[in-house]
């Protein structure tokens, strides 16, 4: 399918770059055109690259719609872990009976995402694809150990997330779903733009039992971090912590010690909502 411009004539000198549209049926049909053609991107919910495209801050030569893949919605409870498909889309995974009872933190934080629109559309694959340094997902991903699994390896959390809108994904790869850890209880606690739904700063924390107290925060940072002075804090009895990051972010909604006093907020928030 090939995308032409509709509606107001084009003005002089201005030129529009052609876009071509495809369904993916299969997984490798997807991977061969991404070999073939760099400047092919793969299309999900849409929630980032839409707008980036509308704002000519994208201009990718095809689209590939892997919305459809069969391969990349399901969510199973299994004995250690919790399987998430990279295609759930946050509604779904908020919804999700399986959930409800091996890991329900996670399905409050998919809730919370956005708004209903963008639970609708938006997909947990295409979330920590974008690994913006306020979405909501990351963090619960280094808060339960969580492994990304694509089409070609395995990748521990910390290794996936690399840095404010960078992973280690390659340029072929294709997330096809995430493994959570399943911890005795779990919670995650949010302060939310106004207008966006994006975190300001959100803490997931995840108590594994016999001690271990995981504590990830997004929003404050240039990137989703883990929280050690939290754990430790925890581990030694106490019930709040001080967030310093030699990145915190700072802009005309939160300069950078409002943040910072946002996770001791959240973070405390988080242990009162543990489930």
């Amino acid at each position: 399918m090939q995308i032409t411009p509709v509606g107001s004539p084009i003005p002089e000198g201005f030129t529009v770059k052609p876009l071509r549209y495809q369904i993916a049926t299969a997984l490798s049909q997807a991977r061969q055109v991404l070999n073939a053609d760099p400047e092919a991107r793969l299309l999900a919910g849409g929630m980032t690259l839409i707008p980036a495209l509308k704002h000519r801050l994208s201009a990718p030569s095809q689209l590939v719609d892997i919305s459809r893949l069969a391969d990349l919605r399901r969510i199973e409870a299994k004995a250690d872990h919790v399987w998430v498909g990279a295609g759930m889309r946050h509604a779904e995974v908020a919804g999700s009976a399986p959930l409800a009872t091996a890991l329900p933190g996670l399905a409050q934080l998919a809730g919370g995402i956005g708004d209903p629109q963008v639970r609708a559309r938006g997909t947990l694959g295409g979330s920590i694809a974008n690994n913006d340094p306020a979405a909501d997902y990351p963090a619960a991903l280094l808060a339960l150990k969580a492994v990304v699994v694509t089409q070609q390896r395995e990748l521990a959390a910390e290794e996936f997330f690399q840095g404010m809108f960078t992973t280690a994904l390659n340029a072929d790869e294709i997330i096809t779903g995430v493994k959570f850890a399943i911890p005795q209880k779990s919670a995650y606690a949010k302060f939310r733009h106004p207008a966006s739904g994006f975190a300001m700063t959100g803490v997931y924390v995840a108590d594994f039992g016999g001690g271990e107290l995981r504590v990830a925060v997004t929003g404050a940072a240039s990137s989703v971090c883990r929280w050690p002075a939290a754990e430790a804090a925890w581990q030694g009895g106490l019930k709040t912590a001080v967030f310093e990051h030699p990145e915190l972010l700072s802009d005309i909604h939160a300069p950078a010690a409002y943040r910072a006093q946002l996770a001791t907020l959240m973070f405390e928030q988080a242990l009162r909502s543990l489930v």
